[in-house]
């Protein structure tokens, strides 16, 4: 494991090179020359037009998604990424309507000046299916067919996971009798992901997942993915994976695992008001990682 280490810190030092960042004479700070990737982070955002519950305002998401799309234009960050939980359903769970949901929050969200992601949510295959949600959204230069998908940004390598799935390789669908807990990455995904993996072995990966690919327990319940140990060891053996970004659990956490940093952010629609939005952006410059979160996200700093 030390030797997977020691090449993830290679692959590191490579790419400061080759953008001629290797310096004694570097700052620590975070100024525009030695930034390597700067990119927006968005999560669990499921805009439905419905009464709150609970700690989630619904209704106040559009608003929500407008300031973090403004911010994102602002401040020039290369692509932005939404988590998963794009949208939500009401109680009526009528398909028409959860359709219109998801294009009034999509059309928010594509007056970002720049490529756009999305992770699959388990919110979003609620009253529509995998399809359904994947004809309505847009992730730039990738088939709308495509749940999860890779993509370059400057010298890193992204990688999007869906773990929307039962064992056997179906979608899942929750119109259907289906425990939310019982999320895998089936054997097909697995497939293209050590093949994907493989061909960008010269490069620093960062991959992207809405369920948790570490041990999340909460309240006896379950949020990780039920073979989360196989995609970390696949993760780890490459050796060029950074860190892995996850939505789901509208919590932060900040853990590393055998040399990999596996980071969960909070929920976009929890609390009410404007005030109460959350994003962030992650730059990654000669230091490290660091999470810059806005309003309630906070701000975290990660080194390899």
């Amino acid at each position: 494991m030390i030797l997977k280490i020691n090449r993830r810190k290679f692959l590191w030092q490579s790419t400061l090179t080759a953008l001629g960042l290797v310096s004694s004479n570097l700052p620590n700070s975070t100024t525009a020359s030695n930034k390597l990737l700067r990119f927006g982070l968005a999560a669990d955002s499921h805009y439905a037009d419905r009464p709150p519950r609970g700690t989630r305002f619904y209704r106040q998401v559009l608003e929500k998604m407008r300031e973090f799309i403004k911010v994102m234009n602002q401040d020039d960050v290369t692509f932005v990424m939404h988590l998963g939980d794009f949208k939500d359903e009401d109680e009526e769970k009528m398909e028409v309507d959860t359709l219109s949901y998801l294009h009034a929050i999509e059309s928010e969200y594509a007056k970002f000046e720049g490529p756009r992601y999305h992770c699959v949510g388990n919110h979003d295959v609620d009253s529509i299916t995998k399809d359904q949600f994947l004809s309505g959204i847009e992730n730039s230069g990738i088939s709308n067919h495509q749940s999860y998908y890779s993509f370059d940004a400057g010298l890193f390598h992204c990688i999007v996971l869906d773990a929307n799935y039962f064992e056997d390789g179906h979608d899942h669908f929750y119109k259907l009798p289906i425990n939310f807990q019982d999320t895998n990455i089936p054997e097909k995904e697995i497939i293209w992901l050590q093949n994907d993996i493989s061909l960008n072995k010269d490069k620093p990966v960062l991959v992207f997942c809405h369920h948790p690919l570490f041990h999340f327990i909460r309240d006896e319940k379950q949020f990780h993915v039920n073979n989360y140990q196989q995609i970390q060891e696949i993760l780890e053996n490459h050796g060029n994976v950074i860190a892995v970004f996850h939505g789901h659990v509208h919590e932060e956490r900040f853990q590393q695992v055998n040399g990999i940093h596996y980071i969960t952010q909070l929920g976009m629609v929890d609390y009410e008001g404007i005030e109460n939005n959350c994003f962030s952006i992650v730059e990654l410059d000669n230091q490290g990682i660091e999470v810059i979160g806005f309003k309630r996200a906070s701000n975290h700093q990660m080194t390899l």
